[in-house]
């Protein structure tokens, strides 16, 4: 899932073709590994535990999510408030990877922008998308003080001093991440506006458009932040991430999260696969230190 809209994420968390078989039936090693990229998941047989297999920066130094202990976190002084000035009009498309929904914006030029807070420039919007769990009670990546929300959203912004997201990809300030806590509470209208659209993405491989939205109306009132150098949470794990963890989450109602679960991974064509449960579990925090915007 992942990363952003766009062909280079879009091919990689699409494709699920079956492989050719050579002349004894077994598949190549070479063809086997390029078949199991495309097929990374959460199951079992293909999770986060099985990812660093395929995927070797799963087992790296600055993975995310992590789990945040509040009562290590040190307050920084120097780190400044964020803003955003998003075009509603640069939303195009909604789409059901299989992995999750993600909404995809026009990022060919600086046209919805984040700045300030931890980054040293501004950042195109790319996409956002959501990881929630099976029941209310699980979901989120990151975790704070052990406490799992219902549902995490990400909005994903590439820096566009590296010209192309692709090129973004490979550098340490390339990629930076809003990330909103979904918890349980009385219903939010405005992502109602999303939770509509699930309808015509129902299965895997289904998009539609999706315009005028300003997913700034997703944010929670405060924007203390804490921050810290991470990864994707999906392959392949690249590391070039400046996390933006938002401290309040914004409540939805427990009907507008099974709104969520009735996607479906599979396709039109296939036996119908509940889409849940698409969270990757917290990393080692090895030498990193996380900072908060806040006292």
């Amino acid at each position: 899932m992942q990363c952003a809209g766009g062909s280079y994420i879009k091919t990689r968390a699409l494709g699920d073709s079956a492989p050719r078989r050579g002349r004894e039936g077994r598949s190549s090693p070479a063809r086997r590994k390029a078949t199991m990229a495309k097929e990374w998941g959460y199951a079992s047989h293909n999770g986060p535990d099985h990812w660093h297999e395929l995927f070797p920066n799963a087992k790296g130094e600055n993975q995310s999510p992590i789990e945040l202990h509040t009562k290590d976190i040190k307050h920084d002084p120097s780190l400044q408030p964020w803003s955003v000035s998003y075009d509603g009009g640069s939303a195009k498309t909604i789409l059901n990877n299989g992995k999750t929904c993600r909404v995809v914006f026009d990022d060919t030029y600086d046209r919805s922008m984040l700045r300030g807070g931890p980054l040293p420039g501004p950042y195109r919007l790319r996409q956002f998308h959501l990881h929630w769990g099976s029941s209310d009670d699980h979901g989120s990546e990151h975790t704070v003080d052990g406490v799992k929300y219902a549902a995490e959203l990400h909005l994903v912004h590439w820096n566009p001093k590296y010209n192309t997201f692709k090129e973004a990809l490979k550098q340490r300030d390339g990629i930076a991440v809003i990330g909103i806590f979904l918890k349980i509470g009385r219903e939010k209208g405005e992502f109602q506006i999303v939770l509509d659209a699930l309808e015509k993405i129902k299965t895997k491989g289904k998009e539609a458009p999706f315009t005028k939205f300003d997913p700034s109306c997703l944010f929670p009132a405060c924007r203390d932040y804490w921050t810290y150098q991470g990864s994707f949470t999906t392959p392949p794990c690249e590391e070039c991430i400046v996390w933006l963890l938002l401290k309040e989450p914004v409540t939805v109602s427990s009907d507008q999260m099974a709104k969520l679960r009735s996607l479906l991974s599979s396709a039109e064509n296939e036996p119908p696969v509940p889409l849940v449960g698409n969270w990757r579990p917290p990393q080692p925090i090895k030498n990193r230190v996380v900072r908060a915007s806040f006292k």
